[in-house]
Order: C-alpha cells, then sequence, then structure tokens
C-alpha cells in the first residue's frame, strides 16, 4: 500500500484497531513510546464495506460507512493491536 502524507505537515491518515474493539482514524500527528495521537480523528462505527478496514484505507470512507467525530485520540501503543496506513487523497 502506498500510504501518503495529507497536506498538512507531516500527519498522515491512518487507521488505528485498539484493544476492546475500537476503531479510530484521523492524522497521526504523535508517535512515541508514551503515547500516539490522532487528530482530527473520527470512531469508524460501521465500516460499509465488502472488504474490510483495508477497503477503507485503500479507498476511503464508503457510501456506508458511519464515521462519528470525536476530536482527539490519545492511545496507549501497548493498546494498538494494528494501524492501517490510509491513501489521504481517498479521504478528503
Amino acid at each position: 500500500m502506498n500510504a501518503t502524507r495529507t497536506q498538512k505537515g507531516d500527519s498522515m491518515k491512518t487507521i488505528l484497531v485498539l484493544q476492546r474493539g475500537w476503531v479510530v482514524v484521523g492524522e497521526l500527528a504523535e508517535d512515541n513510546e508514551a503515547k500516539v495521537t490522532l487528530t482530527n480523528a473520527s470512531v469508524i462505527r460501521r465500516w460499509g464495506t465488502t472488504k474490510g478496514l483495508g477497503q477503507l484505507a485503500l479507498e476511503g470512507p464508503q457510501s456506508a460507512t458511519v464515521l462519528d467525530p470525536c476530536g482527539t485520540v490519545e492511545a496507549h501503543p501497548l493498546a494498538i493491536l494494528f494501524r492501517l496506513p490510509c491513501e489521504a487523497s481517498r479521504w478528503s
């Protein structure tokens, strides 16, 4: 996957799958040993895809995708199950 940087500096649109079933998307603003921060974040309540999260990362939100804006999300790195860098142009 060719993840691309967004137009806002070095932030990169990223989907994080967190413990306890939370799936969030936003611009990766900070990534260190203490915390990972997503800005302009949303909880992905409904994927709305036929091919899973990978389809969201590559193609952006689908017609049935439901995103709940939540501002900034901070997560401890050990709470992250995996990350999916997104194709930024599909998320604008």
